[in-house]
């Protein structure tokens, strides 16, 4: 008797995988069985003779080919039998069966999130279906996963639905393995399943409503329409959501939620109502349609009035201000399906949260937290056990981009490129903004949802609790960590404390050696594949040199990098205040550029400048000069707030760092295709390479203030300059070290108009150009390329002098790269 054993590896659990294998081995007439257990799936067939062999080759080639639609094989591993009581077992089985789950270590994926399906979604829409109304309905291709989820293997038992049995007709979908409810972990109805109500801000039942919560929908909307602010519990956290087109609400929102300036996301029924208000080409429309339905950042129309569709009215005014782009996303829950079928424009669907803190997840914790923001509450009863945001992509350069990784990406793993196999498993804590965790086990990288800004001490706590899940979830026990090289980020300090108190090894890596490996190990680039020459831009990074870098060309690998250029450096007065204050970047830039007492005199009648010197102009000199809480910085971020400045875009004081640069991005592109030539930069000596230096823009920047040049026209000129000013010494750099692939990556990489143009313009040269796609390039992908490096590091180490004493060779390298030639 022969038996072969076939073990798949990938997000193979909880998708409907093994009712696919059942039905697809029944159809190639197999005898054999299908389990999960904590390494994915284990498939075991007798193949006693040439037909059934033959077959088992059949069986497999139409199990990649009608792999389910949120299944991922990354291996399949064939192996034979020897076992004689295993092939006792499979020789007196009848058929083929599926087996209950084994509980061993997990080795396994976690699928993300994913949107309702369309059957269940006409299934809701069905007067005639048991579930019509409901608003938890799911099934093996939709609903949560990773939100629920609370240990391997994916089972009922290990997610928020263990308190709600099933009831007999749910539990006869869930046996049967022809049912596409097989085994769906979050399957229920309205008899057996979790149940919605709406109260109003004082917690008093607004409409009790069916256990369908059809009629607590009804009332949520009626609400909406009359102007009314509602936390809506969702999937992975609460919404604040209102009337998109009802000025008086979205003004009020902004004030309860302290959020002046920042764009509202908005979901809209379908891609009608959203093609009424942006422009949707076939490709975004797909994103937005896909599984993941990520908010989508689209370009706002201007054939109409407020940017308004046919189909309703105009948005209010401060959905978006100052910007070109609509953050718009598609009903990806059954509630958010009922909730808007009877709406023909957008609802504003915002993170339900203050300014800057986690989104609410619970419900006791949103009537406390949401009380002074919303006016009623839609909860219900199933519990969010991992918080999980939205996600933002935006279509860039001729592909979708993630800007935010979360619900629907997170935390599909990442293939380690060649030569990663070996690493051992280790831990990136990430950075201190937009932070991630990545996880690194079994040559894959598990990048964790994005977590927010560690100056919070809710997100610090919630930073905290995702590690401890993850380390359990995964079952990874990690013998290095890996944080960012400055010492206060709270990250870097938990993970000094962590490997003081375990004795792990713990590497740190410079900040925007991070982003090269990020940007290198998404694409794929072998460990040994060579030098590229990294241009890294973003608001600011702790430096190798222990200064602060943002502009820099950084020619290097996983293992070392050597800086060739960067921006020129200019103080930041006030420190951190700079960061919120861009009129201060902008005196600094000034007094760089000349002096401030040169351009006071020479354009003193400009608003600008008249403004200006309403600020304590004579404190910033002092500081300047005396070096006092004012670090050079070679900020690429500070250098777009500087000119925004020059601009008077944004608010003066900015509530989000990229506030002022997202808004000067907007105004350019209402004018960039009448510019042909942008401003000059200027190229100047430095102590360890050649600057970039700003100085020559500021007189034509100025001087087209003055003739009274629009300021779109100014915003466009200086995103032409800067492309091309960074297109062509890039070029040079590689071209000077024999290299001719160029990554780029950081947070200023998510301007569209700076992407494209540097993109086209290399890839024009010659160059190959590595861009990200899955990960963010800000510092939401910080985590992955901390565990890039740390893994070649650990990897050089163990070979050169064995496994037994990395830790010292490993710091040393990263704290003090290697020069490459």
């Amino acid at each position: 008797m022969q038996a072969e054993s076939i073990r798949v590896r990938g997000l193979v659990q909880g998708v409907g995988f093994r009712p696919t294998v059942w039905r697809l081995a029944r159809d190639c007439g197999l005898v054999g069985d299908v389990r999960n257990d904590g390494e994915g799936v284990l498939i075991r067939v007798l193949q006693d003779s040439p037909r059934e062999a033959s077959a088992v080759s059949v069986f497999l080639t139409r199990l990649v080919a009608e792999c389910p639609p949120l299944a991922r094989i990354d291996h399949l591993e064939r192996s034979v039998i020897h076992d004689e009581q295993i092939l006792a077992e499979l020789g007196g089985a009848e058929g083929f069966q599926i087996l209950a789950s084994a509980a061993t270590a997990a080795h396994t994926g976690i699928v993300p999130d994913a949107a309702t399906c369309a059957t269940c979604a006409a299934e809701i829409a069905d007067p005639a279906n048991r579930r019509h109304g409901y608003a938890f309905t799911n099934c093996t291709h939709c609903g949560p996963r990773l939100s629920i989820v609370k240990g391997i293997p994916y089972d009922r038992a290990r997610t928020s639905m263990a308190p709600f049995p099933l009831c007999a007709e749910c539990a006869r979908e869930y046996t049967d393995p022809a049912d596409r409810r097989f085994h769906a972990q979050p399957n229920a109805c309205p008899v057996c399943g979790p149940r919605l109500w709406l109260l109003d801000a004082r917690g008093r039942d607004v409409d009790a409503g069916e256990r369908s919560g059809l009629d607590a929908i009804t009332a949520a909307s009626r609400l909406l329409s009359a102007g009314r602010i509602l936390a809506i519990k969702g999937i992975g956290g609460f919404h604040l959501a209102c009337d998109a087109t009802h000025a008086e609400a979205v003004a009020e929102l902004r004030r309860r939620k302290r959020r002046d300036a920042k764009p509202l996301a908005m979901m809209a029924r379908d891609l009608d109502v959203v093609r009424g208000y942006c422009r949707l080409s076939e490709q975004e429309a797909e994103i937005l349609a896909s599984p993941a339905a990520p908010i989508l950042l689209l370009e706002r129309r201007t054939d109409a009035p407020e940017g308004a569709g046919p189909a309703g009215p105009p948005l209010a005014p401060r959905i978006a201000p100052g910007q070109s782009t609509l953050g718009m996303m598609l009903p990806y829950s059954p509630l958010h399906h009922l909730l808007l079928q009877s709406w023909s424009h957008p609802l504003v669907m915002t993170s339900g949260n203050l300014s800057e803190e986690p989104q609410c997840v619970e419900n006791t914790e949103a009537r406390d937290r949401l009380s002074g923001l919303a006016d009623a509450f839609l909860l219900h009863d199933r519990d969010i056990v991992n918080r999980v945001d939205d996600s933002v992509v935006r279509f860039m350069a001729g592909e979708a981009r993630v800007l935010r990784r979360a619900r629907g990406y997170a935390p599909t793993p990442l293939g380690l490129p060649p030569g990663f196999a070996r690493t051992p498993p280790l831990l990136a804590l990430g950075g201190e903004l937009k932070n991630t965790i990545c996880l690194v086990r079994d040559g894959q990288a598990i990048l964790s949802q994005h977590l927010g800004d560690l100056e919070d001490a809710k997100t610090t706590r919630e930073f905290s609790r995702t590690i401890s899940l993850y380390l359990e979830l995964f079952q990874c026990h990690p013998e290095v960590l890996v944080v960012d090289a400055h010492p206060d980020y709270r990250s870097t300090l938990m993970g000094r404390d962590w490997a003081a108190q375990t004795g792990q090894t713990l590497i740190t890596v410079p900040h925007h050696h991070a982003h090269l490996g990020s940007v290198l190990a998404e694409n794929g680039w072998p460990l040994d594949g060579g030098p590229v020459l990294g241009l890294m831009l973003d608001g600011l990074g702790y430096g190798a040199d222990g200064t602060l870098w943002g502009g820099e060309f950084l020619l290097g690998d996983y293992r070392a990098f050597r800086r060739l250029a960067s921006l020129a450096p200019v103080a930041m007065p006030g420190g951190t205040r700079a960061i919120r204050e861009p009129w201060r970047n902008l005196f600094a830039q000034l007094e760089r550029a000349g002096g401030w007492s040169v351009w006071r005199d020479g354009y003193g009648e400009l608003a600008v400048v008249r403004w200006l010197q309403s600020k304590p102009l004579a404190l910033m000199q002092r500081l300047i000069e005396r070096q006092l809480n004012s670090p050079l910085a070679s900020s690429a971020g500070r250098l777009f707030d500087a000119v925004a400045a020059a601009l008077q875009v944004g608010p003066e004081v900015l509530s989000d760092e990229g506030a002022a640069a997202i808004e000067l991005e907007a105004l350019a592109s209402f004018a960039i295709h009448e510019v042909d030539e942008g401003y000059p930069f200027a190229r100047v000596a430095g102590s360890d390479g050649v600057l970039l230096d700003p100085h020559p823009l500021w007189s034509a920047l100025f001087a087209d203030l003055a003739r009274g040049r629009s300021s779109a026209w100014i915003a466009a000129s200086f995103h032409r300059g800067f492309a091309r000013a960074l297109s062509d010494l890039a070029f040079e750099l590689a071209d000077a070290h024999g290299v001719r692939t160029i990554a780029l990556s950081g947070g200023v990489f998510q301007n569209h108009l700076l992407l494209e143009a540097v993109t086209r313009q290399l890839q024009g040269a010659g160059c190959q150009v590595l861009l990200h796609r899955q990960v963010p390039a800000n510092d939401g992908g910080l985590s992955l390329g901390q565990a890039a490096v740390a893994a070649a590091l650990l990897l050089d180490a163990n070979h050169a002098i064995g496994a037994d004493r990395p830790t010292d060779v490993a710091r040393s390298s990263v704290q003090q790269p290697g020069a490459l030639n």
